[in-house]
């Protein structure tokens, strides 16, 4: 049968770990978008590169980006 590769871990850590790379790809493609319509070509090149969980990307949204604020 097909059997899930685990590389040492759990099946815990793999969930885990994909959900937390499906959060980070979310807010990531928002704050992508929102900066790249802002014409902030400095926050685009820094949210592309750093993956922080989405705490970056979340502080852009509701702090640090122009305009209209949140999603």
């Amino acid at each position: 049968m097909f059997e899930i590769p685990s590389f040492g871990f759990g099946l815990a850590y793999l969930v885990i770990f994909l959900i937390l790379v499906f959060w980070e790809i979310f807010w990531k493609c928002i704050a992508l978008w929102k900066a790249a319509r802002n014409s902030e070509k400095y926050w685009f090149v820094a949210l592309l590169i750093l993956n922080t969980a989405g705490i970056l990307p979340i502080l852009y949204i509701y702090i640090f980006q122009k305009g209209k604020k949140g999603i």
